[in-house]
């Protein structure tokens, strides 16, 4: 079974529609969440995910539109929430406040968080990645931290595709990953997308100009 995982779109459209043409055929496909936030087209990325049936769970900035909170939020993100808060319509926000904080799949192979199996919100960075983390599943899928990485322990796998839409390794390329649970292999993927279409959007969106700047440096 193939499974291609994605995390963090973070309403970048240009790269979610790379990523999804360039996944080609799978079985299923997982999202670790933040399907919102900075970018300037949150209904349209809320729109695939819930049209296409993506399981996914709940992120910081899909919890803040829900909420209507910023607390701890820089001005980029702040400005984002805001922004996808007024653009929704309510049949997504209700998809996006119907998302659970965790996610169990193919009979408990898979559990999908959105920072860490104890604490949804914190950041477990490459370094931070430990057999510890797994549970009774063979594969854990995490994001938030937007830096692609896999680590293969004794029992198991734990994987971060990686961003979508707001890359943070110092790779602009919209990054996922292909989980292939019959081998218990994964296979980390980029691809590159109309990054100066996604700056003038967020321009003309009224945005702070840094949200487009930094994806050209994958910062």
């Amino acid at each position: 079974m193939r499974v291609g995982v994605i995390s963090d779109v973070h309403a970048n459209l240009p790269a979610l529609e790379a990523v999804l043409r360039d996944i080609g055929h799978v079985d299923a496909i997982l999202n670790a969440g933040d399907v919102v936030g900075y970018n300037p087209w949150p209904a349209a990325c809320v729109e695939e995910m819930r049209t296409r049936e993506v399981p996914t769970v709940r992120g910081n900035h899909d919890r803040a539109v829900v909420e209507q909170t910023t607390f701890r939020f820089n001005e980029m993100a702040a400005a984002g929430v805001d922004y996808a808060s007024r653009q929704l319509d309510e049949a997504q926000f209700e998809w996006l406040a119907s998302l659970p904080e965790a996610l169990s799949r193919f009979d408990g192979r898979v559990r999908v968080v959105h920072g860490h199996p104890d604490d949804p919100d914190r950041y477990t960075y490459p370094e931070d990645f430990a057999a510890s983390m797994l549970g009774e599943e063979d594969v854990l899928v995490l994001g938030h931290t937007h830096v692609q990485h896999v680590e293969q322990f004794d029992d198991g796998i734990v994987l971060n595709p990686g961003s979508v839409g707001q890359p943070r390794d110092r790779d602009p390329a919209a990054a996922y990953a292909i989980l292939d649970l019959d081998a218990m292999a994964v296979e980390l993927r980029r691809v590159e997308y109309d990054v100066e279409r996604v700056i003038e959007a967020v321009n003309d969106a009224g945005l702070p100009e840094r949200i487009g700047e930094r994806l050209r440096v994958g910062r």
